[in-house]
């Protein structure tokens, strides 16, 4: 059996000595590229690497035209590659930083002669959203958003909500049975007469205690916490305390920029143990329930999107698909003053030059590296190395090194400057293109991203994560067709078209127009499933007392 290597694996970059399969391979299949032809040797899972040409032991292996690892082994074309025959080896790095020219005239950003240069106009880019053969080979961004607006709530602060929620949020691991109890007697019909309010939710933990005074972990907990009761998807929060924990919170009104509608911490130990405490919230909550009520949903400009952008379960169609697709809405947003969060430090390593050469401000650059040599440093004083990442999943799925897994996220990232760099949690002040240090743990990134302002979580997966998170709606995007159709009921969309007839202006509108219709909204797959609570996790570096 003879087939063209096109019709039934992708080329992503002219310079790449791999090609991606579409499908599965059979072993024994006859691959035709202009006048070789290969013999597929290995079964070639779909998503999965196959070689182009001889590659030598120590010879680099490139996809999206950049090294991704070596050959740890003579590797023949047609080839699976993959972990048995490709490792990260020792990959020289040296960390830079490049300005990108400001803005050539109006208020939408347009690459610069010199980052036009770099991206390679005129020819193929070493980027994915520039392949899927020539449908997709199409100007990085055309996606209409002009005059656009979404249904939001606008706060006393002037930042806008996406969601008005009642937040009852427990200072520590021992209150969260008492804050679940309060937010739980708030059920749908207990507030059909409020119709402005999207629901009474429990923000709990499993910390809050144990930890080193004045430590990372305090730090980001209290920062979280307070970030979250003051974040504009909240229209009020009440704190539930236990009393003698740690983590204390006597006035988290000092906290606040402006006035939220807050009551008291309610401390179980003072107002006499659970029960009384429930008691107590459910008043204070109806205390409440009006004043978030008159919060309306009103036209809001697109200006006012926070969108955190997050990957998870990925496989080796999320740089071809998915990630580059987000990144064309996330340029959308930011052309229109919106702001894209970024994350997940260990998972931009050996990609991070992506964003160092390109940033608005040195100071982004130099910012960035420090976090990477900050993770560098841990992860030599833990034992481990940033090295071994992907996981057994994204392994699965076709990803073999943390340089190819690298490459890919930062796809999501769009093509615009980066503004700023910020600490876990960290509110967000620059609009544009930001960068928030967090973890590659999903639940922990998010977290953290939503803590900083983000009022939509864009989730690209290809595994099929079932992540929701709390307070923000996460848009789950599939990254092929099999895993959308294997989970409709948690997958919001399905960038797998892009590998069939589609193309990414068409996919990119469409993907706009579902970002606009649940910032105004529609609920998400993941707001339809009850119980994600478990799903809020703050990050907890250092040891527990």
């Amino acid at each position: 059996m003879s087939s063209s290597l096109t019709d039934l694996a992708i080329l992503l970059n002219p310079a790449d000595n791999i090609a991606i399969a579409r499908q599965a391979i059979q072993a024994g299949t006859f691959l035709m590229e202009s006048q070789q032809h290969w013999l597929i040797r290995q079964p070639i899972p779909a998503g999965h690497k196959l070689a182009r040409a001889v590659l030598s032991a120590g010879q680099p292996v490139l996809r999206y035209g950049q090294v991704i690892g070596f050959a740890s082994r003579d590797i023949q074309p047609g080839d699976w590659v993959h972990s048995h025959n490709l490792e990260v080896g020792d990959m020289r790095r040296e960390f830079s930083v490049q300005v990108e020219p400001p803005p050539l005239s109006g208020d939408l950003y347009r690459p610069s002669p010199i980052r036009r240069a770099r991206m390679g106009e005129g020819e193929p880019a070493p980027q994915a959203m520039r392949t899927l053969a020539e449908r997709c080979s199409v100007p990085p961004l055309t996606v209409s958003i002009l005059g656009r607006t979404f249904l939001g709530f606008r706060r006393a602060d002037g930042r806008v909500g996406t969601r008005n929620y009642i937040a009852v949020i427990s200072t520590v691991s021992c209150a969260n049975q008492t804050a679940r109890q309060i937010a739980e007697t708030f059920t749908p019909a207990r507030l059909a007469e409020f119709p402005n309010i999207d629901g009474v939710v429990s923000i709990v933990h499993a910390t809050g205690c144990c930890a080193p005074p004045d430590s990372l972990s305090y730090r980001y907990l209290q920062r979280t916490l307070l970030h979250l009761a003051a974040h504009p998807n909240v229209g009020g929060a009440i704190f539930v305390s236990l009393g003698c924990e740690g983590n204390q919170v006597q006035e988290p009104s000092a906290a606040f920029p402006s006035p939220v509608p807050f009551s008291s911490v309610l401390t179980i130990q003072n107002l006499g143990g659970i029960r009384a405490t429930v008691r107590a919230g459910i008043a204070a909550v109806e205390q409440l329930l009006p004043l978030v009520n008159n919060y309306q949903r009103t036209p809001q400009p697109v200006s006012e999107l926070v969108a955190a952008l997050q990957c998870g379960g990925s496989d080796g169609w999320s740089g071809v698909t998915a990630n580059p697709l987000v990144g064309r809405v996330a340029d959308a947003i930011v052309d229109r003053g919106g702001t894209v969060i970024l994350a997940e430090t260990p998972e931009i390593f050996g990609a991070e030059h992506l964003l160092t050469h390109r940033v608005a401000d040195p100071e982004a650059g130099h910012r960035l590296i420090e976090r990477i040599r900050w993770w560098q440093e841990q992860a030599a004083l833990q034992g481990f190395s940033l090295d071994n990442n992907p996981s057994p999943g994204n392994k699965a799925g076709g990803l073999t090194t943390i340089y190819e897994k690298s490459l890919g996220a930062v796809t999501k990232a769009g093509s615009r400057p980066l503004q700023a760099v910020y600490e876990y949690a960290e509110r967000i002040s620059r609009r544009g293109l930001v960068f928030m240090d967090t973890p590659g743990y999903d639940p922990i990134s998010v977290t953290g991203q939503v803590a900083g302002g983000g009022n939509l979580v864009l989730f690209t997966t290809g595994r099929g994560s079932v992540f929701g998170g709390v307070i923000a709606p996460c848009i789950k995007i599939a990254t092929n067709s099999t895993t959308y159709q294997r989970m409709t009921d948690d997958m919001d969309f399905n960038a797998g078209v892009l590998l069939e007839e589609a193309g990414f202006d068409t996919t990119s509108q469409e993907l706009l127009d579902l970002v606009i219709e649940t910032a105004s909204g529609k609920a998400s797959k993941s707001e339809a499933t009850p119980g994600r609570e478990s799903e809020f996790i703050p990050w907890q570096p250092g040891g527990i007392l």
